[in-house]
């Protein structure tokens, strides 16, 4: 008979890991204990400060104006454009993480789910890492900023403002804008750089779409209009507005409504 793991202590182990390795590890081991019902998701305990993530010293974190210009017409260009890529994969491992043990009370399915997510992010960092270091660098050579970040700790206090805004504001626009730099890589002759941005492409639309399913749970629980909660969330954080493109197609397949659209269209 084997030991359960405390599924809670485990993810707050691996959210607050420096090493990038060392998180990898942590996070795929304890998806396949999570698979092989290995877990238990008994005892929640306290959850880790929003800012007592674990993060690597490198790279150095920088404002999002002093992060270097990427480029597509030379390979060092690309390797800083797959560096920023690796970096937003590896913000979306610590998201996916803090999510899973931040907020309390929730179904199982709730954690499984964000537990899985961490586990694809993973996947995917390991796969830009290995194509910048193809390209001659390492994760960690270039500056990078936290802007990714910054949502998580403005929503650490409400799990349905955390559903909204990060899977449904950030991760979507990823979906946005990922075929437009496939488009620029296959111009510049990387088409193996393209092909992972598919994988995760697709990976991205589930996210978004789990995102979107634990929002609209979250809004029957407290008997609320997901679209116009959706509507108001954006005018809080985003009183400027949102800026295109858009994948539209991407997005309704990640369960945004014709009605969703039409607001970032500007038609509502």
């Amino acid at each position: 008979m084997h030991q359960e793991i405390c599924y809670f202590d485990a993810v707050r182990v691996a959210l607050r890991t420096c090493d990038v390795d060392e998180k990898l590890k942590l996070t795929r081991a304890l998806a396949i204990a999570m698979r092989e019902k290995k877990c238990s998701l008994e005892n929640f305990g306290a959850a880790i400060d929003v800012d007592a993530k674990g993060i690597p010293e490198k790279p150095q974190l920088v404002k999002p104006k002093d992060v270097p210009k990427r480029g597509f017409g030379h390979n060092e260009g690309r390797a800083i454009m797959m560096h920023a890529i690796a970096h937003i994969e590896f913000n979306a491992i610590n998201l996916a993480l803090d999510a899973a043990q931040r907020f309390d009370g929730m179904p199982s399915k709730f954690y499984e789910d964000w537990l899985k997510i961490a586990d694809e992010e993973a996947y995917h960092f390991e796969l830009i890492r290995a194509h910048l270091r193809f390209l001659g660098a390492e994760y960690g050579d270039y500056p990078a900023h936290e802007g990714l970040w910054d949502m998580a700790e403005k929503t650490a206090h409400d799990v349905l403002e955390r559903m909204a805004l990060v899977p449904r504001v950030l991760e979507a626009r990823g979906l946005d804008v990922t075929p437009g730099i496939q488009e620029k890589l296959r111009q510049a002759g990387d088409h193996h750089a393209a092909t992972l941005l598919d994988i995760i492409f697709a990976d991205e639309i589930g996210h978004v779409a789990m995102g979107t399913f634990w929002f609209h749970y979250l809004c029957k629980q407290q008997n609320l209009s997901p679209e116009s909660t959706f509507f108001k969330l954006l005018q809080t954080y985003f009183p400027k507005g949102m800026y295109g493109p858009y994948n539209l197609e991407a997005r309704a397949e990640a369960g945004f409504t014709s009605s969703e659209i039409e607001l970032l269209l500007g038609k509502s």
